[in-house]
């Protein structure tokens, strides 16, 4: 207890945020080598200010006045050339611009579409079609060329823009960390001449969006961190919320931003369990701390991220392409489908499109086509797109009764579906019905094959469903089924199993579909057994009354966040088809591996997404550095042995955590992930090694005379600035040829001139 109490007697020597050693003084500036040591700060004064003395030139002193702002706006500028140049010289559609640009589309068009990543980036995507007069008419379809109406140079240059701010939030971030001058400029030229960074910023992507929200998240993370001797200041809640509000919005382009969030929570976590130890802290003190983090780290980001869907939602108000991934009161409210006309309760006779409740549930499906094995019977699948193949017709059941009672008699009266009636579903296009029998499922093969059998005269009672309503989302009774709104269980009545869909993918004999099964379980909670009905025709019944159908926000939000998650794990690589395109994890650090972003004849200009090695190679080289010159430092202390004073330690492993913690946390959760993986998944955690360089470098050069760190400081610059020159065109697109660059295979891995 008396050390915690000695630790926190003078808390702005001792932070590891601000230790005076890297606070005051430039590197060129001698630091007092006792200023900041636990053993001696009461024994000699902190050293005087050194007076500012500028040139007598009016220009340089103007400079050395205003190198705060001049050294960023210089940066900028230099980002702004890099990426903007001959950013339109290629006028067909390159790599992800298929999707990204397509995706944008959509907005302009205010058509719902899905997909796997949250929508921030997409809607940034379809501003910059707006910003560019851009109509959403054009199809982006990969290797297109682009229409003349279509500007999609300008579209272009709005995510460059992106790209362009992660130069000058290097240098800004480095500055944070207390790194010299010439250190945070090396930084912020490693970012600007990285061939990769350069490459993927000027095309219509998402990567420039999230590496810029990524990048401005450790930014505003080492700010705040500089003002925690500054609690509950204007400034301290400022860049605390500043943060909370990046988190929100990296997590708001890709999923990916969690590892940034991670990254942060940890150091807010070391931060109050610090304070925890500071036993003249007020209790209210501390509570507050964690009320403060919990407000700005956790609902303004939350809020953020909600606020994207809400607008996704807003914007997105027409049936479009990815409707049938959202439950069916969703799409209701969407204008452009025929839900408005459907008929409010079932009947026998009616014509519908049945969907699986679950998360990721599709809609009931069946085509021609039959299962390789067991029954060899029509195959019967669940599929997320509308098709005429999702069609059923409500028919009598088999054996039980006269057929006739089912059918509407002379006055066009129906005869309704109600809890527990007996039903049979024929599939119209085939002529088959929904069928089970006691043969093992094609994937889960615990449990009962579903197929499509027979025909209106031919089949058996196993064509026969029992019909249990589970609930109604709007209406009280249960007494009858309702298009949209009722839940509802469909059991075999002669295997008493239960039509079940968990998002299990067929093989490729099942086109990728879902596999619908029997399920002996009798799992009756599970979402997976529940449907409900989409789509409903009834020439006898009328449509259901205006407003009959609504859903609610959260439940929207719920329901498509678990969709993206199910096919975002269904990414995986598939073992019948080779991907030259996918790389893994441990190709990534070293530049091992390059991805071809396009054709590659000779008529086109090729873009090869390629790592600058004088920035790639360094950056991993330095996380090696770190790890052993920490274990350098702490193995001496052990011996009692003290190469940096209290101060000088704590920034050094405070800075360096941070860094090493960022690149790890961003690179090895793709070890284990499922999923298939790209050269680009790289980029965030590649921006944390890139910042350990020069972050080394003036660590290591601290002793050693002005000139010396010049002229190392000077041998990376100019490793990096040359390395660049020399790959430049794979950036900038390679025109002719591609034998004509035959010399910048510098790896047998690199696929840049092989002809396949």
């Amino acid at each position: 207890m008396e050390n915690l109490k000695r630790r926190h007697i003078t808390p702005d020597v001792q932070s590891h945020s601000s230790p005076p050693g890297y606070v005051q003084y430039e590197s060129t500036t001698p630091i007092d080598p006792y200023y900041g040591d636990e053993k001696n700060k009461f024994s000699k004064p902190p050293p005087p200010q050194q007076r500012i003395v500028y040139s007598s030139n009016k220009y340089i002193a103007f400079c050395q006045q205003y190198h705060q702002a001049l050294i960023p706006g210089i940066l900028t500028l230099l980002a702004f050339w890099t990426r903007f140049r001959q950013i339109g010289l290629s006028n067909i559609v390159v790599w992800d611009e298929a999707h990204f640009g397509k995706f944008g589309s959509h907005y302009l068009k205010n058509e719902f579409y899905f997909d796997v990543h949250p929508p921030l980036g997409k809607m940034l995507v379809g501003l910059s079609g707006w910003l560019a007069g851009y109509n959403g008419s054009f199809a982006f379809e990969s290797g297109h060329q682009y229409p003349e109406d279509v500007n999609y140079t300008a579209m272009r240059v709005f995510n460059a823009f992106w790209g362009s701010l992660l130069v000058p939030l290097a240098y800004l971030t480095a500055r944070q960390f207390k790194m010299s001058q010439r250190a945070s400029i090396l930084a912020a030229t490693m970012v600007l001449l990285d061939t990769a960074y350069l490459c993927i910023s000027r095309f219509i992507l998402l990567d420039s969006m999230l590496m810029f929200f990524t990048c401005l998240s450790l930014y505003c993370m080492s700010v705040f961190n500089n003002c925690k001797n500054e609690a509950f200041s204007e400034k301290w809640w400022l860049w605390l919320s500043l943060t909370g509000f990046s988190l929100g919005c990296v997590l708001s382009v890709k999923w990916v931003g969690l590892f940034v969030i991670a990254l942060v929570g940890l150091n807010t976590i070391e931060d109050l369990w610090e304070m925890l130890g500071d036993v003249q802290m007020p209790k209210k003190t501390y509570a507050a701390h964690w009320m403060a983090r919990a407000l700005c780290l956790i609902v303004i980001p939350a809020l953020v991220y909600l606020f994207s869907f809400a607008m996704h939602f807003l914007v997105l108000y027409r049936s479009g392409p990815g409707d049938a991934q959202m439950s069916s009161l969703f799409q209701a409210r969407l204008s452009g489908n025929s839900f408005d006309r459907n008929p409010l309760e079932l009947a026998y006779g009616s014509k519908l499109t049945i969907k699986n409740y679950g998360y990721g549930g599709g809609l009931l499906h069946s085509h021609i086509q039959t299962f390789p094995e067991g029954s060899k019977q029509q195959q019967v699948t669940c599929y997320h797109y509308k098709d005429d193949n999702n069609h059923w017709v409500i028919k009598a059941p088999r054996l039980l009764g006269d057929p006739q009672e089912y059918e509407p008699d002379e006055n066009g009266n129906v005869r309704f579906i109600k809890d527990g009636d007996i039903i049979r579903l024929m599939h119209p296009n085939t002529g088959r019905n929904l069928h089970s029998h006691p043969i093992a499922a094609p994937v889960t093969s615990g449990q009962w094959e579903v197929s499509a059998y027979g025909n209106e005269t031919v089949g058996d009672i196993q064509d026969n469903w029992k019909v249990e309503i589970v609930d109604d989302l709007i209406y009280n009774d249960k007494e009858r089924v309702r298009s949209l709104t009722t839940r509802f269980r469909l059991r075999h009545t002669q295997l008493d199993c239960l039509l079940y869909a968990n998002n299990v993918v067929l093989p490729q004999w099942g086109f990728k579909q879902i596999e619908v099964i029997c399920d002996k379980r009798n799992r009756e909670n599970d979402p997976h057994t529940w449907w409900n009905v989409e789509e409903h025709y009834n020439d006898h019944l009328p449509a259901a009354p205006k407003n009959a159908y609504k859903s609610k926000f959260l439940h929207d939000f719920w329901h498509l966040n678990v969709a993206m998650w199910t096919s975002n794990n269904a990414l995986v690589p598939d073992p019948d088809k080779e991907d030259i395109l996918s790389s893994t994890p441990s190709e990534w650090p070293l530049a091992s591996v390059g991805l071809r972003m396009c054709g590659w004849s000779d008529d086109i200009i090729k873009y090869y997404l390629l790592g600058n090695p004088a920035v790639w190679w360094p950056a991993f080289a330095s996380l090696l550095v770190f790890l052993g010159t920490t274990g350098y430092y702490l193995a001496r202390m052990q011996r009692k042995i003290h190469d940096l004073s209290n101060a000088q330690w704590d920034h050094f492993f405070y800075v360096g955590k941070t860094l090493f913690l960022g690149w790890f946390l961003h690179y090895i959760p793709f070890y284990i992930m499922g999923r298939v993986t790209y050269l680009h998944h790289y980029f965030p955690a590649l921006y944390f090694s890139i910042l350990m360089v020069p972050f080394l470098l003036d660590h290591l050069t601290t002793n050693m005379s002005n000139r010396t760190k010049w002229i190392i400081f000077g041998i990376a610059y100019g490793m990096v600035t040359l390395v660049f020159i020399y790959f430049a065109p794979v950036a900038y697109g390679m025109s002719g040829p591609i034998s004509n660059y035959k010399g910048r295979k510098w790896l047998n891995s690199w696929n840049l001139v092989d002809k396949s």
